[in-house]
């Protein structure tokens, strides 16, 4: 939701019922938005669900992690003991998920998030029936086409997640995450894009960066996004360089710690590398100063080394390369006794 439309619908429900605001919003900007009305008996019920289910997956989440603890002392429960407990504990959220819409069989958003809990607790196969049912009882919700394209993208159809993630996008133009899962799933399955499309494999680069042109638009400040937009350039054959050398350096101009800030400069070394200047990748390589990444830097450091070597005709023990053995040639053999 663009910032203009939040601003207005802000101000329509301070001063209007939840129905009268959608019927105002819908006259003043042609929108249709369903309003869940907060003193609704069901929709309390549904928002207790939901904290039902947030509390459930926050106390497996401590579970998982305190018994990591113990583990590492020699104690703790077994995986077997502790996925018992777990599932003990996502049993009463999937009994109050099926009370609920077993009550009030046409919830659009309970059937969802139902879908969404199946999902998180590993049960995707499972949570695309109620996927479904979802779409079907508000094909307005883009939420619901976007889960579908997930689902289909992972473990169904990829030319229909092609079109759940183009539905969702035009019900909702201004969620950023929405692009960006259409541009992945693009750019991952290039061939069934060709296919589904009818374009070469560098138009279909093209549609990818389109559409993660659209979710930084819409999240610039967005580092994780940022990072996976510029990563993105590495599987691009030819290597567009200026782009890439572009989206790094926009990922470094929004990292926020020097973390972050140093794992960009990781890759600038590498692309630097990869293009022959090998001083300007050597410059990044050393600004690197995290001790997390103290091993991937001595490796990168090395191979420009290397590499710039090799280029200079040289190897690093001072030999001409013209020296080094000819892979091709048969080498002599070894002497043994």
């Amino acid at each position: 939701m663009n910032d203009l439309l939040t601003a207005l619908l802000g101000a329509l429900m301070a001063t209007n019922t939840p129905v009268a605001t959608s019927n105002l919003l819908q006259q003043q900007t042609g929108i249709s938005v369903s309003i869940p009305d907060p003193d609704d008996p069901v929709e309390q019920e549904f928002e207790r669900l939901l904290e039902l289910d947030d509390q459930a997956q926050g106390e497996v989440d401590e579970w998982i992690r305190d018994n990591q603890a113990f583990a590492d002392q020699g104690g703790g429960l077994t995986r077997a003991e502790l996925n018992i407990k777990i599932l003990q504990r996502f049993d009463v959220v999937r009994t109050n998920y099926l009370n609920f819409l077993s009550a009030h069989t046409n919830h659009a958003r309970a059937h969802l998030a139902y879908a969404s809990f199946l999902n998180d607790i590993g049960s995707e196969g499972e949570s695309v029936e109620f996927m479904e049912k979802a779409r079907d009882l508000d094909p307005s919700n883009p939420a619901a086409w976007n889960n579908l394209a997930n689902y289909h993208g992972h473990r169904g159809n990829v030319k229909t997640a092609f079109d759940y993630y183009a539905k969702a996008i035009e019900l909702d133009p201004n969620e950023p995450v929405y692009y960006q899962n259409y541009g992945t799933t693009v750019f991952l399955f290039r061939k069934d894009a060709k296919e589904h499309f009818g374009i070469t494999e560098q138009e279909v680069f093209d549609k990818a960066l389109t559409l993660y042109a659209g979710a930084i638009r819409l999240a610039p400040d967005d580092f994780p996004l940022a990072t996976d937009i510029a990563q993105t350039y590495y599987g691009i054959k030819p290597l567009r360089t200026n782009d890439a050398f572009t989206a790094w350096n926009y990922a470094i101009s929004i990292a926020r710690d020097q973390i972050e800030r140093d794992g960009v400069h990781i890759h600038l070394a590498r692309l630097n590398r990869e293009i022959g200047n090998y001083d300007e990748a050597r410059r990044h390589a050393n600004i690197i100063t995290n001790a997390m990444y103290g091993e991937i830097k001595q490796r990168i450091s090395k191979s420009i080394d290397e590499e710039e070597a090799e280029a200079n005709g040289e190897s690093l023990n001072g030999d001409s390369a013209d020296e080094k053995p000819d892979p091709e040639q048969p080498q002599p053999r070894p002497n043994y006794p």
